[in-house]
């Protein structure tokens, strides 16, 4: 069975998720949605060329899965499971280098002898007579490796313009095209008569150009996606069902809606479902952000993706059979796919520079001949508009610079895995921080160890640590990290949602809630209880440690502060609103209220009420967002810029622009002034692009620059390009 990111079933059919290595522009996405819907049994399709995939939805009756890719496998595209190894980069580098070998050869033998003969050098002074049949043989050789490069290196190219030609939609690839198979049909034809005066220089030249600017918008793209299939690095592929006594594994999508499904410690529940049996306490943080593992019995409702931490539960599978996880995946897919590439206004502009670039070529070449032109020289004067005009400039303008970004930002520890960040980034207005994973660190610490008058903090500390070593719950393991003592494991016990039972210097000992003590009858004293509900209050949790039927103390436990925080947030706020959006409780979050950099802290956000809170903000400007978890990817993906830590999940790396390699926030504040600095240098580039093929065109439209020079204007606007691009971004 095919393997998916997402695969879901509903009225209309099932629904999986194809990469596409190939795919570059919108009218790759016309394409590709056509060809899938010409087969019998696929219902829809939706393809996003930002992200490299194709959201297929199909009749499992009449279609099996496993032959989608051959599909879509069309015109050198080439469709694959999400997690199975692309080529798509291996051949572009092939393409690449096979190319540079041709078209320097190319060129090689155009400088030495074809320009100095067509700049009027006598013959004599050269070591080859173009004319005589040396000339010929090496203008045959010249033929054959522009063919290579047209043919080879240029073939996504020429797949493209047939794909806007086939879609409606004309694009750059159709304009490059036109330029390069015009002068080599001129060429050809030239060369068939006779004649010397040959341009395959112009192909060779506007090809490499172009899959240059390609093959780096290629390598920001590969960087960025990072494919989905990392995100079903969470996911649960199969799960333990229960019928008739019988306990079996199944696959994932063989659970029908009714299934009891068997939970262990440590297991992510694979499909939401209702608690029919057992107690446990339930670590929902990759979902709701919530740091503390809450307390789940039968009736609860559970989300696909929740851990358990301690006990074992039972669970009826509800009606939908769906994940949550697998609905965030949906979620991010639909933002991500809506978000416009690096290429997107290169595309939008091609509609109308490509029909009126060959509109205006068509007219000089006409007036050309209407004015009693030969036809030779007409062709030429419609060829030169086609080559001066041809965007290399254009098409390399924003790869070049985002890929320059992109390595500048990977040099201080920041990975941009989405190139476009640096087209839509502007003055930030407003920066919205995750609270669990981002402010602080994610995992819990002993915060305080409160005991009554006659005990000492380090033997209830002891007593507590010593019990809880066994415990996989993070409050237990808090406290077992906090010191050493040994204990008893066989005298062991947990006591699910509650705390556990252990035995220390031959004492029983407990370690747990209000519950466990109540239902044992162990009394804890009215101080004790006072400050444990202080605690709660504060967002902290207090685990009550006693022996002899009564409390001894209390060990307070909560997620830690991560350093730097609030420097972090001084810096960013000086100039721009800072918020804190949380899944957490509002006690948790209460700290972050008191912060003077920080003018709004929004609690108890699920995962769709993040995503409505950045879009509510947005109402107020530009807003990035900073998070780590997977309840954070949609938040993050809707964010004019989504800002991920590392340590986060892979598919809160997905779902952001940038990602943060160190564990520190310093970095988030140099984000901006990264992606301010580079959004400068693309609007440098289009403009210089914009100003040349202004110029340029009026005047190979009125005869005034032939093919030769149209190429080596074109080259030197790429090479303005490429240096501008090069350049250190400003700090």
């Amino acid at each position: 069975m095919l393997e998916t990111a997402a695969s879901t079933e509903n009225e209309s059919g099932e629904t999986t998720f194809l990469t596409v290595d190939g795919m570059h522009c919108a009218t790759c996405e016309v394409f590709l949605e056509s060809v899938a819907l010409d087969h019998e049994g696929i219902q829809a399709a939706e393809a996003s060329y930002p992200s490299g995939t194709v959201k297929v939805t199909y009749d499992p009756g009449r279609v099996d899965d496993s032959t989608l890719p051959d599909l879509l496998t069309r015109a050198g595209y080439t469709a694959r499971p999400v997690d199975a190894e692309g080529r798509e980069t291996i051949e572009s580098v092939g393409r690449l280098v096979i190319g540079g070998f041709f078209a320097m050869m190319t060129m090689l033998w155009y400088v030495l002898f074809l320009y100095p003969a067509y700049l009027g050098a006598d013959p004599a002074s050269l070591l080859l007579d173009v004319s005589g049949d040396a000339g010929t043989y090496l203008i045959g050789y010249i033929w054959v490796m522009s063919t290579v490069v047209l043919g080879y290196t240029g073939y996504p190219i020429l797949r493209g313009a047939y794909v806007s030609l086939r879609a409606g939609q004309p694009n750059m690839d159709l304009l490059v095209t036109l330029a390069a198979v015009t002068a080599y049909g001129y060429s050809s034809a030239v060369v068939l008569v006779g004649g010397t005066e040959v341009y395959f220089d112009i192909a060779v030249v506007v090809v490499m150009a172009v899959s240059i600017g390609n093959h780096y918008e290629t390598r920001v793209k590969s960087r960025a996606t990072g494919r989905l299939a990392a995100l079903t690095e969470e996911r649960v592929d199969s799960a333990r069902r229960r019928s008739n006594g019988e306990i079996e594994t199944v696959p994932i999508e063989n659970v029908q809606p009714g299934d009891e499904l068997v939970v262990r410690p440590g297991e992510r529940v694979p499909i939401d479902g209702s608690i029919i049996e057992g107690t446990a306490a339930m670590d929902e943080s990759l979902i709701t952000g919530e740091s503390i593992p809450v307390e789940r019995s039968p009736g609860d409702i559970v989300a696909g993706g929740t851990m358990v931490t301690d006990g074992a539960v039972v669970i009826e599978v509800t009606e939908e059979a769906t994940s949550t996880i697998d609905r965030l995946v949906s979620l991010l897919w639909e933002i991500k796919s809506t978000t416009p590439g690096a290429q997107r206004l290169a595309d939008r502009l091609a509609a109308i520079f490509v029909p009126l670039v060959i509109v205006i070529a068509t007219l000089a070449m006409g007036w050309a001949v209407l004015s009693g032109t030969a036809l030779t020289t007409a062709i030429l004067t419609g060829l030169a508009v086609l080559v001066v005009s041809c965007p290399c400039a254009l098409g390399l303008a924003t790869p070049l610079a985002v890929a320059s970004s992109v390595n500048h930002a990977l040099k201080e520890g920041i990975v941009i895995t989405d190139g476009s960040v640096f087209e839509r980034a502007t003055e930030t207005d407003v920066v919205a921080f995750d609270k669990t994973g981002t402010l602080t660190t994610g995992q819990m610490g002993v915060k305080a160890v409160v005991t009554d008058d006659d005990i000492d903090e380090t033997e209830l500390l002891r007593r507590a640590a010593a019990v809880e070593q066994f415990s996989e719950h993070p409050i237990g393991q808090a406290i077992a990290e906090a010191t050493t003592a040994g204990s008893d494991g066989s005298a062991f016990e947990r006591l699910p949602g509650r705390g556990v039972r252990g035995r220390f210097e031959g004492q029983e000992v407990l370690v747990g809630n209000r519950t466990l003590f109540e239902e044992r009858g162990w009394t804890i004293a009215e101080g004790l209880d006072h400050r444990a509900a202080t605690a709660e209050e504060g967002g902290t949790v207090p685990s009550f440690v006693g022996w002899d039927e009564r409390a001894r103390g209390m060990v307070i436990v909560g997620d830690e502060p991560r350093p730097g925080w609030e420097q972090v947030v001084d810096e960013l706020a000086a100039d721009r609103s800072v918020v804190v959006v949380s899944g957490d409780t509002n006690e948790a979050a209460d700290r972050y209220r008191t912060h003077p950099g920080i003018e709004a802290v929004f609690a108890g956000v699920p995962p769709e009420g993040k995503t409505a809170v950045i879009e509510r903000l947005r109402n107020r400007g530009t807003v990035a967002m900073v998070g780590d978890g997977m309840n954070d990817a949609p938040a993050l993906a809707v964010a004019d810029v989504g800002i991920a830590l590392e340590s986060g999940t892979a598919l809160a790396a997905e779902a952001a622009d940038a990602v943060i390699t160190s564990d520190s926030l310093e970095a988030v504040p140099r984000v901006f002034t990264l992606t301010r600095a580079a959004r400068g240098r693309i609007r440098q580039n289009l403009g210089w692009a914009f100003l040349y093929n202004a110029i340029a065109i009026p005047l190979a439209a009125i005869g005034m620059i032939n093919p030769l020079f149209a190429a080596i204007a074109m080259a030197l606007s790429s090479l303005v390009v490429v240096g501008n691009s090069s350049r250190s971004l400003s700090r």
